[in-house]
């Protein structure tokens, strides 16, 4: 017999139980929606850490001090405050190649006040590189200018939630507001930037001069320092990363690797994209356990179906059909309820995810491997649950099946 006619006989059979193969398709359709479903949430959530993690700015790196180690720990308690010092950024942007902007970054609270309107919000004392280190661009008004960072002038720029919440739909742009009580000239509101990876409002900040900052705000001896640094490209990174910790134990005596972190964007992605990787992975292998009950549900019907057609498998062996065809057929058949099975769990699975990504506002992502993969595990299941029943059924004895009952 050729293929086509096998293919015939085997959906023939199929079409013969409706309600059987739909029942042994379920599982597989339950597990190829979980698997497709999980795989966009967990590619959804990578995606969209993997943009926050950009919207930190252009080849970043952070450069502070290790304040879990110990001996940090102790020359802060002793009064420094911080291992870092503004010689630190001096010195890194004049001597170390690769460097395209430096900033340093003192980071506070604080109470701040419009009118009879008042918002507790994050402040960051910066140089004007900090603009575009991160990437910080303007919705209204200018940046502060490199004179007014060296004047120590009472002039700041504002993130979109601050502007909203405490100016209530006014234009903030050359108004007078008070950070700590001193009032500050708002000079320009930034664009929203949305949430971080980490959760935090980004838009929820005041960005003032950092003399400013250090001589009103915070005064000098809690003061603590992250220097910013935007590297020329991306393949310098590692490069200017190590020359800034070398640069960094040279310029403090006494000090070791364990005082600094020096961290780039790129480090940060890849921790946040291995436990992406990890829990989709995870959740995955989770609703895969569904596709082996549907494969196990396979054979279970296959075996019965074997043992329902042994008369009608023995008269096809006695008009010449050889154990091959047999063994085609019935493999064919649990390929086909895997397949189709397969195909219903993809829309389900993909509406599943849309649905979600609708109704919980989250990111969803659903990839072509990932269907490619559901499909061909679906394919695997079929043949490799239905090879069993299969091969039983090509073994039976051709008199034995002919006289059965």
């Amino acid at each position: 017999m050729d293929i086509i006619s096998i293919m015939k006989i085997a959906f023939k059979s199929l079409a013969r139980n409706k309600t059987r193969t739909f029942l042994t398709m379920l599982g597989i359709i339950i597990g190829v929606g979980a698997v497709i479903t999980m795989i966009a949430i967990g590619q959804g959530a990578t995606k969209v850490v993997n943009d926050q993690i950009s919207s930190m700015g252009t080849n970043v790196i952070m450069v502070i001090s290790n304040t879990s180690n110990t001996q940090s720990r102790a020359r802060q308690a002793a009064g420094s405050g911080n291992l870092l010092d503004e010689g630190d950024v001096k010195a890194i942007q004049e001597t170390i190649d690769g460097v395209l902007y430096v900033s340093p970054v003192y980071s506070t609270y604080g109470q701040l006040k419009y009118g009879s309107n008042n918002w507790r919000g994050s402040i960051a004392g910066a140089d004007v590189d900090y603009f575009l280190i991160r990437d910080l661009s303007l919705e209204e008004g200018q940046y502060f200018y490199p004179s007014e960072v060296e004047s120590g002038a009472k002039v700041c720029v504002i993130g979109k939630t601050v502007a909203d919440n405490l100016f209530l739909g006014e234009d903030p742009v050359g108004k007078t507001m008070r950070i700590r009580h001193i009032p500050f000239t708002v000079k320009g509101v930034l664009k929203s930037k949305g949430a971080s990876s980490m959760g935090m409002d980004q838009d929820d900040i005041v960005i003032a001069p950092y003399t400013t900052t250090v001589s009103r705000l915070i005064g000098q001896r809690w003061r603590f320092m992250t220097i910013m640094v935007s590297a020329v490209s991306k393949e310098k990174i590692p490069m200017v990363q190590e020359d800034i910790m070398n640069l960094l134990l040279t310029r403090h005596n006494g000090t070791t690797r364990d005082d600094f972190i020096v961290r780039s964007q790129t480090d940060i992605a890849e921790a946040a994209n291995t436990v992406s990787k990890t829990l989709t992975v995870l959740l995955a292998s989770i609703a895969g356990i569904s596709l082996l009950v549907g494969g196990i549900g396979i054979m279970n019907i296959m075996l019965v179906s074997v043992t329902e057609r042994i008369k009608e498998i023995g008269i096809r062996m006695a008009v010449g059909a050889s154990k091959r065809d047999v063994l085609l057929q019935f493999i064919i058949e649990a390929i086909t309820i895997s397949l189709i099975g397969g195909l219903i769990g993809i829309i389900m699975g993909w509406s599943l995810a849309v649905i979600l990504g609708q109704t919980m506002n989250w990111s969803i992502s659903v990839t072509p491997w990932s269907i490619l993969l559901a499909v061909g595990f679906s394919c695997a299941v079929g043949i490799f649950f239905g090879w069993y029943p299969a091969r039983k059924a090509a073994n039976l004895n051709l008199i034995d099946a002919l006289r059965y009952e």
